[in-house]
């Protein structure tokens, strides 16, 4: 076996496995979400699957393990460097997106910054033509035209442009709760960088397609573990998404209404568990979720219900009207009381409430010590 042939099929499993990974996460995120952001991701995948397989194509066929002349190892790269700056342009909106940028709220800007791509598309088409980024010589062998560098400029600067602007981000106070996020997108084109220099100075290392899958499997690993705030039970919000939203109020308290965080614990539940079995006390937690959604229903989105752990659930209540949160207390119990008749349950499910106001100055942990404090009070009252 010749050495091309070697490098050739080296290069055939690194890439083949890279593009297995790539489809496990495009098939993984396929319907997960259909929001905006998350169909910028998806496109980012595809157009990375078409960069890595063209990359592979070509290989092969310059190697002789797969039929193709000078015209086909022309195609792929084509293929390649338009896949390249796509992929780049998805990422940047997807980026931007994960950053609550504004630039993305305005269709218009996202339009004009999408004139790279078709600059490259004008570039690629009179390339075949001229060469000026690169070309196939009389004896099959791809040479890099005078502007070759010109096809990474258009590419890169849309992903190195947003990364810096997540570096920065970093060291702002109104992104606090969006830290541990920046600092992925950050990280994010490090590894493919340094790759894509040392295959720029070395053409031979099989390192690019590689190290932007392994880089986009770690990201897609981190956009699982943001979307993990749900509660499987009750299907309330978890803690997580409670330290999200809470640190999200402080960042914009400044212009932002009023929160209250009231929490909620269920009265002998123990009893409940220890007499009727666990899925009795699973009921019951769903019966609790299912009376706050009752009683915050006429509020909309100025309440957030979260489950905050055994028995505890705890709402955040964006009002500047302390009447607001009195009435939900009463409410609670009140759709309790019915959820519980209509099912004729053998027990008594009530709720111990306590709440507090919040200021941004103080940690969420210190706010439901501050709330927990009435609420301790609210169930020595009631002797419970």
């Amino acid at each position: 076996m010749t050495p091309q042939l070697e490098y050739a099929l080296l290069y055939l499993e690194i890439n083949l496995v890279s593009v297995i990974l790539i489809g496990i996460i495009r098939y993984k995120t396929e319907g997960i979400s259909k929001m905006v952001a998350q169909r910028n991701f998806g496109k980012a995948i595809n157009a990375l699957m078409v960069f890595i397989i063209s990359d592979t194509l070509y290989v092969i066929s310059r190697s002789g393990m797969a039929p193709g002349g000078r015209i086909a190892i022309m195609i792929y790269k084509e293929i390649y460097f338009f896949a390249t700056t796509l992929m780049c342009f998805y990422w940047f909106v997807y980026f931007e997106y994960m950053q609550d940028s504004p630039f993305v709220k305005n269709r218009k800007r996202v339009r004009i910054s999408s004139l790279l791509v078709y600059v490259m598309a004008i570039l690629l088409v009179i390339n075949i033509f001229t060469g000026i980024l690169f070309y196939v010589d009389e004896s099959g062998t791809y040479q890099r035209g005078p502007l070759f560098i010109v096809q990474y400029i258009l590419s890169y600067v849309y992903v190195f442009v947003t990364c810096f602007r997540a570096f920065i981000g970093l060291f702002r106070k109104d992104k606090i709760a969006k830290r541990s996020k920046l600092i992925w997108l950050a990280l994010f084109p490090i590894a493919p960088a340094g790759a894509g220099i040392m295959q720029f100075i070395y053409p031979r290392l099989p390192l690019a397609c590689a190290s932007i899958a392994l880089a986009t499997f770690i990201l897609y690993l981190n956009w699982i573990d943001e979307m993990i705030s749900v509660d499987a039970l009750t299907m309330l919000s978890n803690r997580k998404q409670l330290m999200y939203d809470y640190e999200q109020w402080r960042e914009n308290a400044f212009n932002d209404t009023p929160l209250h965080l009231m929490i909620i614990d269920a009265n002998k539940f123990k009893s409940i568990n220890d007499t009727y079995g666990h899925i009795e006390g699973d009921a019951a937690l769903i019966r609790i979720a299912d009376a706050m959604r009752l009683a915050c229903r006429s509020l909309g989105k100025k309440t957030s219900l979260i489950r905050y752990g055994g028995d505890e659930f705890v709402i955040l209540i964006y009002t500047d009207d302390p009447l607001v949160v009195d009435d939900l207390k009463d409410k609670i119990n009140y759709h309790l009381e019915v959820l519980n008749e209509k099912i004729s349950a053998p027990y008594e499910l009530s709720v111990s409430i306590g709440y507090a106001k919040a200021v941004p100055k103080l940690d969420l942990k210190d706010l439901i010590e501050e709330a927990d404090k009435e609420l301790y009070e609210a169930k020595r009252s009631a002797h419970l």
